[in-house]
């Protein structure tokens, strides 16, 4: 069986690490440090087969030197469509890698609109989006576009809804907030910033989630709703024709007046 875990990093990053139960081969996802990885990895007594890289913000590849040092042969894959010299293995949209110490397959999913060559990796049933999509968000646009990133959300939306949402941060109840905004009348959206506030009582993860819930309860997945597009047209001023333009519309007022 899979195990996902997640590995605090700096004040709010996760990095995600992958191993069968009772298995020696692990991968880890994004390590923008290479420190808890390590003690981790260490600790548990195992060993690095592969690092999966989403995007290139230091954030996500900072600790990739340093961990290829400990293990030389680690494998480090990442996106085809950005400047990451650790990259070993360029990936694209489309692309399948087995990680067979860990039992793992993925289909690579171009997912850019964050940065422009944005990957995540698709499979048993969990996806691992960088930054991307966040539980009740997404990523700010930096050097991709709002229309990439709108496209992007709506692929990751078609995904089975059973899906379980591996993001890189833990912003759950800022979003939640900014959430409330855009729907303030939605019960699901009240009854998840509940739910989430009482795991952060506890110190516990809100993520993953499941991407049904997001479909309920996340903005930037929900442009086509007519609650949306109401809130979005009271903030611009002016009748929105799109989605696209209603996602455009919600992310620059969560920038400009939440964030």
């Amino acid at each position: 069986m899979l195990e996902i875990k997640p590995i605090s990093a700096f004040n709010d990053n996760y990095i995600w690490l992958l191993r069968q139960t009772g298995g020696v081969s692990a991968a880890v996802v994004d390590p923008g440090d290479a420190a808890p990885v390590i003690q981790h990895l260490c600790r548990e007594g195992l060993w690095l087969e592969a690092i999966l890289i989403t995007h290139k913000h230091g954030d996500h590849v900072g600790g990739v030197r340093e961990l290829k040092r400990a293990w030389p042969e680690v494998v480090v894959y990442g996106p085809a469509g950005e400047p990451i010299p650790a990259v070993e293995q360029a990936l694209s949209g489309g692309q399948r890698i087995t990680l067979n110490g860990v039992g793992a397959e993925f289909l690579v999913l171009d997912v850019p609109g964050h940065t422009e060559g944005h990957i995540a990796y698709y499979g048993q049933d969990s996806l691992f989006c960088g930054d991307t999509l966040f539980a009740a968000g997404c990523g700010r646009v930096f050097s991709g576009t709002h229309k990439q990133l709108h496209h992007s959300l709506q692929l990751i939306a078609a995904l089975p809804p059973e899906t379980l949402i591996y993001c890189a941060h833990e912003y759950t109840l800022d979003n939640l907030g900014f959430a409330a905004w855009v729907e303030p009348d939605n019960p699901a959206l009240v009854q998840r910033r509940q739910d989430a506030e009482e795991m952060r009582a506890k110190n516990n993860p809100t993520v993953p989630s499941r991407l049904d819930l997001e479909l309920l309860t996340n903005p930037f997945l929900r442009s086509s709703e007519p609650v949306v597009i109401a809130a979005a047209e009271r903030y611009t001023g002016g009748r929105l024709q799109t989605p696209d333009a209603v996602f455009t519309a919600i992310r620059s007022w969560k920038d400009r007046e939440y964030d």
